[in-house]
């Protein structure tokens, strides 16, 4: 299971870096547009991630 669940972090940081790598100035105001959201549609991304996560997770298993 530990191995299972660092290959996903692993996984995950690396998708995680492949944008800001490819595409930095694009990346950087991203963020700073991200940083302007209310914090009640930022936790709203969050969950609608975290649920396609699961939907994503279930449908592969």
């Amino acid at each position: 299971m530990w191995e299972a669940l660092l290959t996903a972090f692993a996984l995950m940081l690396v998708l995680e870096g492949v944008i800001p790598f490819l595409y930095p100035a694009k990346w950087r105001n991203l963020v700073a547009t991200l940083s302007q959201i209310t914090d009640k549609h930022l936790r709203m991304m969050g969950l609608l991630s975290m649920l396609a996560g699961i939907a994503l997770l279930y449908l592969t298993r």
